[in-house]
């Protein structure tokens, strides 16, 4: 993410992201199963770990956690939890081949121009190891647009969620749809995809 403005927002919102996102990462059916399906000890990357509540879960597990987030506020928070590595980068600072069994993207991309999402994914698929996994969380819908608190949207369907992973070489294992109301207030429905390299 390079948007300045929805990095801003981050930086400025850390304690509301924390007390809306922190506890329910915790207890995720779909961050735990993607835990089970990381090989013990392996190592897994949180793009756009926020406040670190999921990458602090993971390390806790057992995983060996690298996280990396643009806000540097999110990155000072994420760094403080025991066993989290965090570093402020953007998405393409997510550079080199196999050495992730599992990369979380949790609600992280959708703030990538949509033009951006097939050499992300790429990229994203290239640091998988040969058996690793990807999980990509995004809100359903059409086009880009920004909140009520100015973070840049980019909305997916299923179909075109589908189809970028596939471009990049990556196998839909498993999805799933909910609705949740977000920092800005709003209900937005989303999918929540895992595939495999």
């Amino acid at each position: 993410m390079t948007d300045q403005e929805t990095i801003a927002v981050y930086d400025a919102k850390a304690d509301d992201y924390a007390a809306m996102a922190d506890d329910y990462s915790r207890t995720d059916p779909i961050l735990a199963a993607f835990i089970a399906d990381c090989p013990p000890g392996g190592r897994v990357l949180d793009l756009g770990c926020g406040t670190g509540a999921a990458a602090a879960t993971m390390a806790s597990a057992g995983l060996t956690v690298d996280a990396l987030d643009a806000s540097e506020e999110m990155v000072r928070r994420a760094a403080a939890l025991p066993g989290v590595t965090a570093h402020q980068a953007t998405f393409d600072d997510v550079t080199g081949e196999g050495i992730y069994d599992g990369i979380w993207a949790n609600f992280s991309l959708l703030h990538a121009p949509r033009a951006d999402m097939p050499r992300i994914l790429t990229r994203l698929r290239n640091a998988l190891t040969t058996d690793g996994r990807l999980h990509i969380a995004v809100k359903l819908g059409e086009g880009e647009a920004r909140d009520a608190l100015g973070r840049l949207y980019t909305y997916f369907s299923d179909d075109e969620l589908t189809g970028l992973l596939a471009g990049a070489g990556l196998t839909v294992a498993k999805r799933a749809f909910g609705t949740t109301k977000g920092l800005d207030g709003t209900m937005a429905d989303w999918i929540s995809i895992t595939a495999h390299a």
